[in-house]
């Protein structure tokens, strides 16, 4: 099975991604084919794979970011759905696809699942330097979740007034835009400085939880561009 949409995905025009505000992000629908979709949400890894990260401090007094966590790893005992979906974001297509939003091939990707639940949120921040930005999948259905309940990756608007390494409300925002995250629903945003986010808190069924998989487009690590260096001398 084919996984990621290339007709959706040349349907990003990276101008128009690039020049939007406060900073560039979009919010699209269908990134992913609707079978493909539907199987890696029936086939989400399990809880019990998780890392638990509650009350962990943050660098500049920000609230925690309470939740599950899993790293991705060739090893990982998750359905085979799951690693084709990966052999596909590690290819040359959707490579490609950040290159023209990002305009860059240096970078690296991490990819991870994070699961939340009721009553959790994550605070105003901008991402870490070493992020260029990030592609967040929502494995959100109107079948098993309310909007009303929350768990949007809010786009804020400082005007420029914080610094990053500072620690606002989201009430402290001059705006917010929603992004919409049920049924095959994606966000894909750029790290810059007022590159400021965040989850207000979840007030959905104790039962319930946020379920999203993740696309860290980072800066390549050092041991990387060391390899580089000496590739190209």
């Amino acid at each position: 099975m084919k996984y990621l949409d290339p007709e959706r995905l040349a349907s990003i025009d990276a101008e128009s991604f690039r020049s939007q505000r406060p900073y560039p992000w979009a919010n699209p629908v269908g990134l992913l084919r609707d079978e493909g979709f539907r199987q890696l949400h029936r086939d989400l890894p399990e809880l019990s794979l998780f890392d638990e990260v509650f009350g962990k401090r943050r660098k500049y007094g920000q609230q925690s970011h309470d939740r599950y966590t899993l790293d991705w790893s060739p090893d990982l005992p998750v359905a085979p759905s799951w690693h084709e979906f990966v052999a596909e974001i590690q290819g040359d297509a959707y490579r490609r696809f950040l290159v023209a939003l990002f305009g860059t091939n240096g970078f690296e990707l991490r990819l991870h699942w994070h699961y939340t639940p009721r009553g959790c949120s994550v605070s105003p921040h901008c991402d870490a330097k070493r992020k260029l930005g990030s592609h967040i999948f929502y494995f959100q259905t109107s079948g098993d979740w309310d909007p009303s309940w929350g768990g949007e990756t809010l786009i804020l608007d400082d005007s420029g007034r914080f610094a990053s390494d500072s620690a606002p409300s989201f009430e402290d925002f001059d705006s917010a835009v929603t992004p919409e995250t049920v049924d095959n629903r994606s966000l894909l945003f750029a790290r810059r400085g007022d590159s400021w986010h965040g989850v207000r808190e979840l007030v959905c069924p104790p039962e319930r939880l946020r379920k999203v998989f993740i696309v860290t487009v980072e800066k390549p690590s050092l041991g990387r561009r060391l390899r580089w260096m000496r590739g190209a001398a």
